[in-house]
C-alpha cells in the first residue's frame, strides 16, 4: 500500500470527528483526520460553552476543540488542515481525494456536521457569538432578563422561542410571511406563552451593536416590512436564527442513503451507513439533538464500530 493509505480516515473535525479520532488512535489504528474548511466545526463560532461536562467554569468553543485535537494527536491521530473534495466508496480500499492528493482507507468515519442556515448579512457574521446565535440550548442562558428575537416560522423557531422564555424577559418571533409553517400544536404553544410576541411579514436587514473588542454586543435590528417596504429600528439584546440546518453531505452524492433533507441514514442502533466500512457520526446524522456532547458520544460509537468491523474483516 502507498504511504497515503490508512486503516481509518475521519472526514470532519468537530466533536464527533475528534472523538472518533481519539478512540481509533487509542486502538492503534493511526487515523488520519481531514479537518476541512472549518477546523473544529460549529463550536469554533461559539464563544462560551458552559454545558460540556468536565468544564465547571465553562470553556471557549475554539479552546475546547483545540484540547480535543491535542488529546487525539497525543495517541497518534494525524490531523491535516485539508478539505476532502471527492470520495469513491464503490471499491476497496476506499478513495479519498483532497484536490490533487489521493488517499486510500480501509474504513471511513464521516463527521462532516451540519451548517445552520443563516441570513447571510455582513452584520450577522460580525456579531455571531456576540449576541447572534443559531442554538438556543447552547446560548440561551446568557440572555437572562434580556430582549430576544427569534427568526423563523417553523417548528424549530417555535421550540426555540418557547425555550428562550426561560431566560429572556421578552421573545419576539420574526417571520417573513403572514402564515407560519410550524405545526398547529407548536404554534399554539408559542401563542399561549405570555412572553412571546410575533412580528409577521418582517425580515431583518441589518444588525447593529457596539464593537469594542470583548464588549462587542448586539443592541438593535433594522426590521423591514415585506409588504410595504418600510423599515424601523427595534432595540434587542440577542438574535437567534432558527430557519433550519443543512447537513454537509453534498460531497457524497448518491453513494450513501440519506433522508429527504439530506441527513445520512445509519442502521438502527449503530453508526453503520449502507456501505460496509463507512460510518457516520455527529450532526451529519442528527437533526434532533445537535449538541457537542451527543456528537462526541456518536463519534465514540463510530470509532468502536469501525474498530470492530476492521477486526472482523482482518483489516485491524
Amino acid at each position: 500500500m502507498s504511504d497515503n493509505h490508512r486503516k481509518v480516515i475521519v472526514i470532519g473535525s468537530g466533536p464527533a470527528g475528534l472523538t472518533a479520532a481519539l478512540y481509533t488512535a487509542r486502538a492503534n489504528l493511526a487515523p488520519l483526520v481531514f479537518e476541512g474548511i472549518q477546523p473544529g466545526g460549529q463550536l469554533t463560532i461559539t464563544t462560551e460553552v458552559e454545558n460540556y461536562p468536565g468544564f465547571e467554569q465553562g470553556i471557549q468553543g475554539p479552546e475546547l476543540m483545540d484540547v480535543m485535537r491535542k488529546q487525539a494527536q497525543r495517541f497518534g491521530a494525524e490531523c491535516v488542515f485539508k478539505e476532502v473534495t471527492e470520495v469513491d466508496f464503490s471499491k476497496r480500499p476506499f478513495t479519498v481525494k483532497s484536490n490533487n492528493e489521493i488517499y486510500t482507507a480501509d474504513s471511513v468515519i464521516i463527521s462532516t456536521g451540519a451548517s445552520a442556515k443563516l441570513l447571510n448579512l455582513e452584520s450577522e457574521s460580525k456579531f455571531m457569538g456576540y449576541g447572534v446565535s443559531a442554538c438556543a440550548t447552547c446560548d440561551g442562558f446568557f440572555f437572562r432578563d434580556l430582549k430576544i428575537m427569534v427568526v423563523g416560522g417553523g417548528d424549530t423557531a417555535m421550540e426555540e422561542a418557547n425555550y428562550l422564555t426561560r431566560f429572556a424577559s421578552e421573545v419576539t418571533v420574526i417571520h417573513r410571511r403572514e402564515e407560519f409553517r410550524a405545526s398547529k400544536i407548536m404554534l399554539e404553544r408559542a401563542e399561549k406563552n405570555p412572553k412571546i410576541k410575533f412580528m409577521t411579514n418582517a425580515v431583518i436587514t441589518e444588525i447593529k451593536g457596539t464593537e469594542e473588542g470583548h464588549k462587542k454586543a448586539v443592541t438593535s435590528a433594522i426590521i423591514k416590512n415585506t409588504v410595504d417596504g418600510t423599515e424601523k429600528e427595534v432595540q434587542v439584546d440577542g438574535i437567534f436564527i432558527a430557519i433550519g440546518h443543512k447537513p454537509n453531505t453534498d460531497l457524497f452524492g448518491d453513494m450513501l442513503d440519506k433522508d429527504e433533507t439530506g441527513y445520512l441514514l445509519t442502521k438502527p442502533g449503530s453508526t453503520y451507513t449502507n456501505i460496509e466500512g463507512v460510518f457516520a457520526a455527529g450532526d451529519v446524522t442528527d437533526k434532533t439533538y445537535r449538541q457537542a456532547i451527543t456528537a462526541a458520544g456518536s463519534g465514540c460509537q463510530a470509532a468502536i464500530d469501525a474498530e470492530r468491523w476492521l477486526e472482523a474483516n482482518e483489516l485491524g
